[in-house]
């Protein structure tokens, strides 16, 4: 658990960066389908009939699958953000989907997320990003600054390009 500091004055203090646990699994769903939604801006995904949007990432860390890691963000009682882990027992990890609604962007918190998120594990990792989000494309270019990292590119399914940094976190969350 990690608390976090914002600039924000609207943002409800404690602001906590945690493993998620049974109960916080309602929220997580909620907070899945505010993100793939936004996802769905760069990948031109519908919802399916019922209003949901494809879930087996977030069913395979809710589960605990091995390997799966779900972490949430919180401002007081109210659940801000998100992000999964995949290969969390693998030497490269990989932040398979990152997360914090509209309300609490542009105060320091994602930023502060995502290194809690990897200083927990210690290593090489890797995410991906469309590569028509220029707003995700400058968030993971802060988030890895001073880290030795690398791009890569991947056309995904739908011809849209994913852009992959690998990166690495030392002993204690230092980038390096």
């Amino acid at each position: 658990m990690t608390t976090l500091h914002t600039s924000l004055d609207d943002i409800p203090a404690p602001v906590i960066a945690r493993l998620a646990r049974p109960e916080d699994h309602p929220a997580l769903r909620h907070l899945w389908l505010l993100f793939r939604h936004d996802m769905s801006g760069f990948s031109s995904t519908l919802p399916f009939a019922d209003g949901t949007f494809r879930s087996e990432r977030l069913d395979a860390a809710l589960r605990s699958d091995p390997g799966w890691r779900a972490w949430i963000l919180t401002a007081g009682a109210h659940p801000i953000g998100f992000a999964l882990v995949r290969d969390a027992d693998q030497p490269v990890r990989v932040l398979n989907s990152f997360f914090v609604v509209a309300g609490a962007r542009r105060g320091g918190l994602g930023l502060q997320f995502a290194r809690a998120v990897v200083s927990e594990a210690p290593g090489e990792w890797r995410v991906a990003y469309q590569d028509r989000n220029r707003a995700a494309a400058l968030f993971w270019e802060r988030v890895t600054a001073g880290c030795d990292r690398a791009w890569s590119e991947r056309v995904g399914s739908g011809g849209v390009r994913d852009v992959w940094i690998s990166f690495s976190v030392d002993v204690g969350g230092s980038a390096r």
